[in-house]
């Protein structure tokens, strides 16, 4: 069996954009993420609201004939 077959599974950073950081492993390198649970909308129960109404109506014009 070789020796180098498998790659190194070692401790990791985990790093969001809002700041939160944890440790965990992984066969990667630092890890760096957009949202966690800490910022995501659906754990925090923070809600946002899109606008797109404005993307319906092109959606309409360019397909309406």
């Amino acid at each position: 069996m070789k020796a180098t077959l498998h790659p190194k599974y070692e401790e990791v950073t985990v790093t969001c954009s809002c700041g939160n950081t944890w440790q965990t492993r992984s066969t990667k390198g630092a890890i760096s993420l957009d949202v966690c649970s800490n910022c995501h909308p659906y754990f925090t129960g923070e809600q946002r609201i899109v606008d797109t109404a404005g993307r319906v109506e092109r959606f309409r014009r360019r397909y309406t004939r």
